[in-house]
């Protein structure tokens, strides 16, 4: 009877350690009862994850190509995981990326004391592409387009799309450059729908713009992009295109480099009257320039693009508001669609180009992201770079 007992004990303590490592196991998928057909393999992350895969990542893992989020597929990845592009595939030619394609959704469960971090062994600007997701909302370039640096496909007519929803992440050393018209950004969203969310997400020193919309109704909270690295000038801060109608709170952008402008936004280039028009609604945004840089602009508006901006900290800049003149749409919607209300002045050489001065009031206690030009409260923690 003794030996039974230590036998049946044995028995039910190894059903118990084998149902244990089946629940942590990444290969399968609890609710629908699917065998994972995707590895993630955390010294070689790459690949396309298929229709019905749900992949968690949760630890460090090197990045070595493209890592593709299909039609179906559900990416996770979990609080304090590391991410980090291979410098090596990048020598041979292969860009490490993450792109989430239409259909596909992430989820990037970041706190703020435990941010996922997505990096590069090559602690330098440029050295990887950054995070692409594709959703099915309007833009303006046609019924549908495909994205410039996955060839994936963007656009449609479900503007309340998800892509799943984004919190605490910190995008370092991004914006992988293919030609002169074709880099990444730290995100790029092409056509990403409102029903995505997207909260504390940082870029830090990376080489193109660090936010841009391409169309779309997503909405964003608690952005912060720094660059710091002067061994390479950089491109704008936030940048919209392609008729992006969403609404953004709390933005800080701040650059020590000779880069481009905080916010560059256009409408349409090849037709500022196509819809839906960019049309964002901010409401407290700081930008921090060095006054210098060959497009030291605070914000530059043109081809068509309209904008509403409310608590605005400007400060270190060449010129704070700048208009397209005439025959430039833009123009003709100053004082009207496009309006910038509590604008705060700081170091700023020129506050607006001539055509742009009925376009904003101002309030010297304006607060901008929540600190004038310091370090906002909601940044404590996950960021880095201040």
């Amino acid at each position: 009877m003794k030996n039974f007992s230590k036998i049946l004990g044995l028995a039910i303590l190894t059903a118990s350690i084998v149902s244990t490592f089946s629940c942590s196991n990444d290969d399968d998928n609890e609710d629908t009862g699917h065998q994972n057909v995707f590895v993630a393999n955390p010294t070689n992350l790459k690949g396309e994850i298929p229709s019905g895969d749900n992949i968690v990542l949760d630890g460090d893992y090197d990045l070595t190509g493209a890592l593709i989020v299909g039609n179906g597929a559900t990416l996770t990845i979990k609080k304090g995981t590391e991410i980090m592009a291979s410098s090596t595939a990048t020598t041979n030619g292969v860009i490490p990326y993450i792109v989430v394609a239409q259909g596909g959704k992430i989820f990037v469960e970041g706190t703020s004391t435990e941010p996922v971090v997505m990096t590069a062994d090559n602690s330098a600007p440029g050295s990887w592409g950054g995070l692409v997701i594709c959703g099915k909302a309007k833009i303006n370039k046609g019924a549908t387009a495909q994205a410039e640096v996955s060839g994936l496909t963007y656009g449609g007519n479900d503007d309340t799309d998800s892509s799943g929803s984004i919190k605490y992440l910190r995008l370092e050393y991004t914006g992988y450059l293919y030609s002169a018209d074709k880099e990444f950004n730290a995100v790029s969203f092409f056509g990403v729908g409102s029903g995505t969310v997207v909260e504390y997400v940082q870029s830090y020193n990376g080489s193109d713009d660090a936010f841009e919309w391409f169309g779309g109704t997503v909405n964003a909270k608690y952005l912060v992009s720094i660059n710091d690295d002067t061994s390479i000038a950089g491109d704008d801060i936030f940048d919209w295109t392609e008729g992006w109608t969403g609404n953004v709170e709390y933005l800080y952008g701040k650059r020590t480099n000779n880069g481009n402008r905080g916010i560059e936004a256009d409408n349409n280039s090849n037709n500022q009257a196509a819809t839906p028009i960019s049309f964002p609604h901010i409401n407290k945004i700081t930008l921090v320039g060095n006054s210098a840089g060959s497009e030291n602009q605070a914000i530059k508006l043109r081809v068509g693009t309209k904008v509403y901006l409310n608590d605005v900290v400007l400060s270190n800049w060449g010129t704070g508001i700048d208009v397209q003149s005439a025959p430039d749409l833009s123009a003709s919607f100053v004082g009207g669609d496009i309006k910038l209300e509590n604008v705060k002045f700081d170091n700023v050489i020129t506050q607006s180009t001539a055509n742009a001065t009925s376009a904003y009031t101002t309030n010297a206690s304006a607060t901008g992201a929540g600190n004038g030009t310091a370090k906002p409260t909601w940044a404590q923690g996950w960021t880095v770079g201040f």
